[in-house]
């Protein structure tokens, strides 16, 4: 008889300050092999909240280009993308303990030495443990898009973020988002036009990167119809970095 599968450990992440939330935490269930992978692999890929800035060389045991993907679901597309690209590091945002179990069930499978892990909310991650800067990378793909205009002010991809996210990007680093809500689409586009320490790498909405790759969830999403759309955006050479949200 298969085992049945099992909640998800309960020590939920823990929130600082009182920001609106992007994300609702909810009470989900977990394979017995992904319960394995969380309880067996976090406590040594995983990394602690902390109010300090991040040691990547020490946090990855080595110094390599560093790219940060916020809320990474089931972790598909990360250990897809840091399989393809093994001389990057990776760095995991996820609040929601079924995601952080099925990537660390995939890097355990797939023998990633590239991947790390937080479970906290990625607002303040970014704001106290990535330093100016620092990142080679961001990837945001299919955020919650609140379709409801009330929730609007929930959605990630606000101005205030990208100002913080704009500040943690190396010289040429890239901002990379993708969704299949094209209102929400239009925001991204609009919100990261706005910054000026971004440029846009492409004439308006940009073609999907060869490396991003095509999830079961876009693919069932294409099937119904639902268009995706990238935006990727890099940073400025030469931009002054000024701190963001309070924080260096």
């Amino acid at each position: 008889m298969n085992a049945l599968p099992e909640t998800a450990p309960q020590d939920t992440p823990r929130l600082t300050t009182r920001s609106i939330r992007s994300f609702v935490l909810r009470q989900g269930r977990m394979s017995p092999a992904q319960v394995r992978a969380y309880e067996d692999l976090l406590p040594c890929l995983g990394i602690e909240y902390a109010t300090q800035p991040l040691d990547f060389a020490q946090a990855f045991g080595r110094l390599a280009p560093v790219v940060v993907e916020i809320g990474f679901g089931m972790g598909e597309t990360t250990a897809r993308i840091a399989e393809a690209m093994p001389g990057t590091n990776f760095l995991g945002l996820e609040v929601h303990a079924p995601g952080v179990g099925a990537l660390l069930k995939l890097v355990g499978e797939k023998q990633l030495a590239n991947v790390r892990v937080i479970r906290h909310d990625a607002v303040e991650v970014m704001q106290n443990m990535i330093a100016p800067a620092s990142l080679a990378g961001i990837h945001i793909f299919f955020p919650d898009p609140w379709p409801k205009a009330r929730h609007h002010k929930r959605r990630l991809i606000q101005s205030a973020f990208v100002a913080l996210l704009a500040s943690r990007l190396a010289p040429g680093g890239y901002l990379h988002c993708a969704t299949d809500w094209e209102e929400y689409a239009q925001q991204m586009l609009e919100v990261l036009s706005a910054e000026p320490r971004l440029i846009n790498a492409a004439n308006g909405f940009a073609a999907k990167p060869a490396y991003r790759p095509l999830t079961k969830f876009e693919a069932r999403g294409l099937k119904l119809g639902h268009g995706v759309r990238d935006v990727l955006f890099r940073q400025m050479p030469g931009a002054h970095l000024e701190s963001a949200g309070g924080q260096t």
